[in-house]
Formats: C-alpha cells, structure tokens, sequence
C-alpha cells in the first residue's frame, strides 16, 4: 500500500481494493526492498520526505525499528493504541476545534514543524485549519497528546450522542478510515452504510485500546 498524505485523498489498501472491485487485488510489495508481503502480516512505515504511507515486509520493519535507520526518512508505524478515560471534551471544546464533522485526527507533521488536522470527507482526507492556541486549550494538556509520535501516530476524535471519544492511534488506521468513507459516502450526512461502518470501526479501536500509564507523564 502507498498512501499520499495529501488533502483530499485517500487510502485505499488491498482489502478496500477487493470490497470495492470483488477481485482480488495483485499483493502488495514492501516501500524498501519490493518483495511482495501478505496483506494481514505486515508494517507501515512513513515516508516522511514523500509525505506517503508505504508498506513494510518483516525484515524491513525489524531494520525500522532501529534509531537512525534510513536517515530518519522512513518511520515505522507503531502498532499501540491508547486511551486516557480521565480525559474528557465537551461541545465547547469541540466547537473550538471547529471541526464540521463528528470525526477528526491529529497528527504532528515534523517537515512543517506544525500540528494538522484532518477529517474525513467524501473527497478525502480534508485538512481543517487549526490555531496552535486552541490546540493547547483543548488538547494541548492531554497525557495522550505529551506521548503523540511526530508523523506517526494521530489523536483520534469522535463526537457522538453529546460526547467525544479520543484515542492515540497509528496513523495508517486514520487513513484506513478515511478510505473507508470516502468509498461508502452518500448523500450530506454520508448514509447509513458509511455510519454503520463508522461504528463497527471505533468498536474495533475502542477494543483495541488500553488505558496509557499515567506515570509516564513527565
């Protein structure tokens, strides 16, 4: 899979390829050394200079995860993902983010030494402009936000039913989702296939996520 990390568009891996077209897609082949790598066994590193998301077989991924490796162009994707259930945002909070949509991600872009924000669209990963003083007002003291990877992982939000949920997630499942949306979307609000999928995607990340460790605050 390669992934541009562009606005408006999306990622597309071989299962999304195989829902929508009902062929099995050709396998994907590992960003570094091209040998072809199973679709469920497999790493995602970050193209930090391409701004992309591309795959990684085993091997590749064990030399990733070494400091330093490939100059620093190519990070490998974590596969952790958190929740602090202590951490709440209300609508206000939400409001300020001014996100037009329930479902947004955050990620550190380290090329622009700035915060991005992104949500899901019928076009695409659609980036939302977003003040570094509200970052700090809403997020900003967030023991989830202090353990953000630069370019690697995103904080997830979803507001729902009056409340919002937030996770520190690998940033590939961000644009999984975004694939995902982009693919169901009908309609202004995105149709219930899309909100079905939505809700079966946070029920897999909320069983996914464990609680972060409050003493790695510094």
């Amino acid at each position: 899979m390669s992934a541009s990390f562009a606005p408006g568009r999306a990622t597309r891996g071989s299962g999304l390829r195989r829902f929508l077209t009902g062929r099995q897609p050709q396998p994907e082949r590992c960003g570094l050394c091209a040998v072809a790598v199973d679709e469920a066994h497999h790493r995602h590193l970050v193209d930090t200079e391409n701004r992309a998301i591309v795959c990684a077989c085993p091997p590749c991924a064990l030399l990733l995860e070494q400091p330093g490796a490939a100059a620093g162009r190519f990070r490998l994707v974590p596969d952790r993902c958190l929740i602090d259930p202590d951490h709440h945002l209300d609508d206000g909070a939400w409001e300020a983010l001014q996100i037009p949509v329930g479902v947004a991600f955050f990620f550190r872009n380290s090329a622009l030494d700035r915060l991005v924000a992104l949500y899901p669209s019928p076009a695409g990963a659609t980036e939302s402009e977003l003040e570094p003083a509200t970052w700090a007002t809403v997020l900003g003291d967030s023991i989830l936000a202090e353990q953000l990877a630069s370019d690697v992982e995103a904080l997830l939000l979803r507001r729902t039913d009056g409340r919002c949920e937030c996770y520190l997630v690998p940033i590939d499942i961000c644009y999984e989702l975004v694939g995902r949306m982009r693919l169901l979307w009908q309609g202004f609000d995105g149709g219930a296939e899309a909100r079905a999928a939505l809700d079966a995607f946070f029920e897999q990340v909320g069983q996914r996520a464990r609680t972060v460790e409050k003493e790695s605050r510094p």
